[in-house]
């Protein structure tokens, strides 16, 4: 199943994906994709509708982040062998974990913003864990089943500020725009396998990260396992998994983002996302 919102920004409404590929609006059914609808009970009431009988949704309306009133963003650094390596570092022992502040969030197809002064602006396709249901202490072997589903990110980094100035990478990893989701959060039902992921990134049309979860340092059950440890999961907390090989502070020389690029990414299943990047609007807070 592959759930979806749509809408403004702060005012999207449910839909669902149909076996024809037909959107659905599913606001007759449920008033929002939260946190409290991603348990197996409802995601199992929705699989059981009847989607022919939905309302039709216009392809053209902007999708929004495919859940809603998310309450944490966590992510795992340096969990490609691969990209590791590209960027000259060892391979961690344990999974390094940062956050991105939750006002990065935005659609799969939004503008990019740079910020001011921005020279390190940076892509990073990634699969995307969303939690179904409250995870504490979860033993690897159990750890997917408290996963709802995946979905495509863009976990957009300016390097400056994330590596050339002290404290967190959060200050380089947390500005508006910089964690596209989406278009789809898909059930886990139809990603049987969440290390059989083949991820792909273009920048202006020109291939820049090719890769695949089977890749990971670190997979999925361990990564829920592990951080179910120091922290109580909850649902709709989404983990970024990390990204392979590609990312522009990698080339030689580097190569980063500016307004105008446009940067489209897409993982099978998970479905495609494209950005344009501009030049941050100043003044009110989005």
């Amino acid at each position: 199943m592959k759930l979806f919102r749509y809408g403004p920004p702060g005012d999207e409404r449910p839909g669902l994906l149909d076996a024809h590929g037909v959107r659905r609006d599913l606001s007759g059914v449920l008033g929002d994709i939260t946190p409290h609808t991603l348990g197996p009970d409802a995601l199992a009431r929705l699989a059981r509708l009847d989607t022919q009988r939905l309302p039709e949704v216009d392809p053209a309306v902007r999708l929004g982040p495919p859940v809603g009133q998310i309450g944490n963003v966590l992510a795992i650094g340096l969990n490609y062998a691969d990209h590791a390596a590209e960027a000259g570092l060892p391979l961690p022992r344990q999974p390094i974990v940062f956050s991105k502040h939750t006002a990065a969030i935005a659609g799969p197809h939004d503008e990019v913003w740079a910020p001011p002064g921005a020279a390190k602006l940076d892509w990073e396709v990634e699969l995307a864990v969303v939690i179904g249901r409250s995870a504490w202490h979860v033993p690897e072997a159990d750890a997917l089943g408290y996963v709802a589903g995946y979905c495509l990110a863009n976990d957009v980094s300016e390097r400056a500020h994330q590596l050339e100035m002290d404290g967190q990478w959060i200050k380089g990893k947390s500005y508006p725009t910089h964690c596209p989701l989406g278009p789809w959060l898909v059930t886990t039902d139809e990603v049987p396998d969440p290390q059989a992921v083949d991820l792909w990134l273009d920048v202006n049309g020109q291939p820049r990260q090719r890769g695949s979860t089977r890749t990971m340092v670190f997979g999925v059950a361990y990564l829920v396992s592990y951080l179910s440890r120091f922290m109580h999961l909850l649902p709709g907390d989404v983990i970024l998994t990390g990204t392979p090989p590609g990312v522009g502070m990698g080339h030689k020389p580097p190569l980063f983002l500016r307004p105008g690029d446009v940067v489209a990414l897409g993982g099978g299943v998970l479905g495609e996302q494209r950005q344009r990047v501009v030049a941050a609007p100043l003044g009110a807070a989005p």
